[in-house]
């Protein structure tokens, strides 16, 4: 799969039409996804990165504190320090620009962030090479339905040569996912179900840029 060859600053807006089937599947997901029970996934989707598409060693690690009913994402990255890979967490900026990543590392303070998020309250800004990213929706291409920000799209643009890997649910999977231009695909998604490749060799360490 090919993902395209954008800077942050060269996103525009879905047309019309794009954008509200976006909208309309962003609400059905939403609903579906407040529905699902929880318990045990996280700590199976834990088991299932490290046993099917653990990052390289010593790669640095994009992750996210979980909010509302995302998919908990912390037994992943308790394992992944464990492992001796540094974390960091993302801060999210103004609209139209990436978010940023910063170390941080459990029992380290996190404040209030922007739309609910938990960012940490200092560490150094890293870039990340492995990140594992929050959705409402995927398909088996890759495609990704996020919250409607595009932050993601944006940072994914900013970091060429980074592994990306969605993290969800298993029923928040899609027949198919209506895309544009500047949606990054992912590599894979995780769930608590198991890995879904979205391409050949995606779970071999980092060795070039995607083309």
């Amino acid at each position: 799969m090919v993902a395209p060859r954008l800077t942050p600053s060269a996103f525009a807006e879905d047309p019309p039409e794009l954008a509200a089937a976006k909208a309309a599947l962003r609400r059905s997901a939403f609903q579906a996804r407040d529905a699902l029970d929880p318990a045990g996934a996280g700590e199976a989707l834990a088991a299932v990165v490290l046993a099917q598409c653990p990052p390289p060693p010593g790669a640095t690690i994009g992750g996210f504190w979980p909010m509302g009913a995302e998919i908990d994402l912390l037994p992943v990255l308790r394992r992944l320090q464990a492992a001796g890979h540094p974390l960091a967490l993302p801060v999210t900026p103004p609209r139209g620009k990436p978010l940023e990543f910063r170390a941080w590392r459990f029992g380290e303070a996190l404040l209030p962030g922007r739309f609910g998020t938990s960012v940490p309250a200092g560490g150094a800004v890293v870039r990340p090479d492995w990140l594992l990213v929050p959705l409402l929706a995927f398909d088996r291409t890759g495609a990704r339905l996020g919250y409607g920000g595009g932050y993601y799209d944006r940072t994914l643009a900013a970091l060429p040569g980074a592994r990306a890997i969605g993290v969800a649910f298993a029923a928040q999977e899609r027949p198919a996912i209506p895309t544009g231009a500047h949606d990054f695909p992912l590599f894979g998604i995780a769930t608590e179900a198991g890995f879904i490749p979205t391409e050949p060799l995606s779970c071999d360490p980092l060795s070039s840029e995607r083309s």
